[in-house]
């Protein structure tokens, strides 16, 4: 099975089903769905409403790698090369999404990492909670607005990282200070 769908799956599949003499099983296997969904597509009963995107105007099949697998019903249409780069660059990128009723822990986890590692980047409790350098920095100084209220607690009771991440950052620190140890 296709490990990586194309952009907009269902899409792609009626437009498929619509412009080609491709197999369910075939369109099901590359849009990441079960062949009965596409069946279903084909016969009207889901995606009512969805305009086709054609794969190959946007770059996901060619028309070549189509006609070869209208041409033998047990091919497998495979993602172009440039597709696959760009949707693998895209989820690497992904963001961390902090929900917002655990966005105001943020102060009481940077005010728990700078007690108990007090030799941490800011860059580093950037990237392990997903804040900003001004909001670290008005902790460390206590000119936050919420000073008074912080606390510091522990950022993976919080939910804002995971045991391991933080176990990897506090490895690193301690590799960082033995070299130091020993001279």
């Amino acid at each position: 099975m296709n490990k990586i769908p194309p952009l907009m799956p269902k899409a792609t599949a009626v437009w498929l089903i619509e412009n080609t003499t491709l197999t369910f099983e075939q369109i099901a296997e590359f849009c990441c769905m079960h062949p009965l969904e596409v069946q279903g597509i084909a016969d009207g009963e889901v995606a009512q409403g969805i305009i086709g995107l054609d794969p190959a105007v946007s770059g996901q099949l060619t028309p070549e790698e189509i006609k070869r697998c209208e041409a033998n019903p047990k091919a497998h249409l495979e993602l172009s090369d440039k597709a696959r780069r760009h949707i693998e660059t895209k989820r690497k990128k992904n963001a961390k999404y902090t929900p917002v009723a655990r966005r105001q822990d943020k102060p009481d986890a940077i005010a728990w990492l700078i007690k108990n590692c007090p030799n941490i980047k800011d860059s580093q409790i950037v990237k392990l909670i997903g804040t900003t350098k001004s909001t670290i920095q008005s902790v460390r100084d206590r000119s936050h607005w919420n000073s008074t209220n912080i606390r510091p607690r522990d950022p993976v009771l919080l939910g804002l990282c995971r045991q391991v991440e933080l176990d990897y950052l506090i490895n690193s620190l301690k590799e960082e200070e033995s070299p130091k140890e020993n001279s």
